[in-house]
């Protein structure tokens, strides 16, 4: 007997009667998992000191400090961090090492449930006390990710395919939830933020003006317009119809996860954003199934998972306990949700917002608005008489930052370089805040912290007289020039400063830090 047409297009796009299992669905996310984690906690180790150590930029002695004041005995449940118990250098350092161990671990296949758990907590407790530095949306990201997570895997043996614990789908879902969240956030907010979105323009200046651009980041601003135009349009159909196909039948969700690995891929290749885009791909594994992941694993590997799989009854899929704190975690993240959901139905969207202290369920957005010109903050220092016309300053080179016009743009995604992203909006701003005159003042005592931040020290650990910060405009330079970029001067930002300012000191007491001798 045929079936109706509506059967066989309904079997069609589920592609098999089998029912699906996540084997090496798990196998896969959780090693990416581990990747970024390993990822993100090196970015800690190296660059906690001068960031927010002791003696860095923003402290988090100082921070805890401000907000106990604050808060009382309600600060840990508003700003949950395990460096309440101590914020010293050595456990900072402590527990980014530990944190980078454990990763390691996940990204070649060991976890589990303790494991997850003490990496989302060590995570989570930089998160809360990192301040500027750890204010984007990718870090909630990890954090939201990471929490579930610690659902996916065994409760204590820590091996990478388990025989005794099959995958919970509803954990699966969840996490198409995180990224179905993701995707449409940041497409309605480029739709809500900018009119070149909808004029499909914005990718004219976008690479040009993003916050880090690499060497192919010229070629594609250099691109014809009808390149760039087509550009918006996929962004378009990626972020705002791609994130609803995450539902559907099997074929379907594929394709949809497949579209969004390809967008990530596309956007890796233009600029540097951090681990978002690699962490976007983790999350789209758990679109796909075992029947398609199994043809992209050795046949030994596949075979074994998936005879551990076939061997399972449906039954086992709903072990008691498990099934239990499933459903509870499944049920917290509904409640949870419903900030996030009337945050992307509405007309007033914010990007990168959190609702609950320890971020469990966020929302998220990126490059609402483009800028059309890249104005930059050039920083420079002297050991000359600030004030004689004839003195001689000379640059700091941040690792990322456009600086010297002949040097190329960097490569390093997923590495992240703090320091540079946060200068990055200091033009866009116009603002002097409390971490950017420390950041100066540091330079004038040279701080060995802060400059191992930077590329290179012209000064070689000598104190300078005087820094001083001017405006330039850069734009890409041509073709046949012998140079990356081309900049103009736009006007000072910050006077020259010397050590014996007192306007400066002044305000770095008021704010509670701690000047050098």
């Amino acid at each position: 007997m045929t079936r109706p047409p509506h059967q066989r297009l309904w079997a069609f796009l589920q592609g098999s009667p089998e029912k699906p299992t996540y084997w090496l669905t798990r196998s896969f996310f959780l090693r990416g998992l581990g990747a970024i984690y390993t990822v993100a906690f090196l970015i800690i180790v190296n660059q906690l000191d001068g960031l927010i150590g002791s003696r860095g930029l923003l402290p988090v002695p100082r921070f805890l400090g401000y907000v106990g004041e604050r808060f009382g005995d309600e600060s840990f449940t508003t700003l949950p961090t395990l460096f309440w118990l101590g914020a010293s250098d050595g456990a900072l350092f402590g527990a980014a090492w530990l944190g980078l161990g454990l990763s390691v671990m996940v990204a070649v296949g060991f976890s589990n449930a303790p494991i997850m758990f003490a990496l989302w907590a060590i995570y989570l407790s930089f998160l809360s006390v990192g301040q500027q530095f750890w204010s984007f949306g990718w870090e909630t990201y990890l954090v939201e990710l990471g929490f579930l997570a610690i659902f996916l895997c065994p409760a204590i043996k820590p091996l990478p395919l388990p025989e005794d614990k099959p995958v919970n789908p509803v954990v699966i879902w969840l996490i198409r939830w995180v990224l179905f969240r993701m995707m449409l956030g940041a497409g309605l907010i480029k739709l809500r933020g900018d009119p070149c979105w909808t004029e499909l323009s914005c990718l004219e200046t976008f690479y040009e003006t993003q916050p880090n651009p690499h060497p192919l980041a010229w070629f594609w601003h250099n691109s014809p317009t009808w390149l760039l135009t087509s550009g918006v349009v996929l962004n378009h159909v990626v972020e705002i119809i791609g994130p609803f196909l995450l539902f559907g039948p099997r074929r379907v969700r594929h394709v949809g996860g497949g579209l969004m690995i390809l967008f990530q891929v596309l956007l890796i290749g233009g600029g540097n954003l951090a681990f978002l885009n690699w962490l976007t791909i983790v999350n789209a594994i758990a679109c796909f199934d075992d029947t398609l992941l199994r043809r992209f694993v050795p046949k030994s590997i596949r075979d074994n998972a998936w005879q551990k799989a076939m061997a399972k009854r449906p039954e086992d899929y709903s072990q008691k306990g498990h099934m239990v704190v499933v459903g509870l975690l499944a049920a917290g993240v509904a409640w949870l949700s419903i900030s996030p959901v009337a945050n992307l139905m509405s007309p007033n969207q914010v990007m990168n917002t959190t609702y609950d202290p320890l971020r469990l369920v966020n929302t998220y957005g990126m490059f609402g608005s483009i800028s059309e010109e890249r104005l930059e903050a050039v920083i420079e220092g002297t050991m000359d008489d600030p004030s004689d016309p004839k003195a001689e300053w000379r640059e700091y080179v941040f690792h990322c930052k456009p600086g010297p016009v002949d040097r190329p743009p960097c490569t390093v995604t997923p590495y992240h370089y703090r320091l540079d992203w946060q200068v990055w909006f200091t033009p866009l701003t116009r603002s002097k805040d409390p971490w950017f005159v420390h950041f100066l003042y540091k330079l004038l005592v040279a701080d060995t912290r802060i400059l191992g931040l930077l590329a290179t020290d012209p000064f070689d650990g000598k104190r300078p007289r005087a820094v001083r910060v001017d405006f330039y405009l850069y734009s890409f330079a041509d073709e046949d020039s012998p140079d990356w970029w081309v900049r103009e001067y736009r006007g000072p930002f910050v006077s020259p400063l010397t050590l014996d300012n007192a306007e400066m000191i002044g305000r770095l007491h008021n704010w509670g830090f701690e000047l050098d001798p």
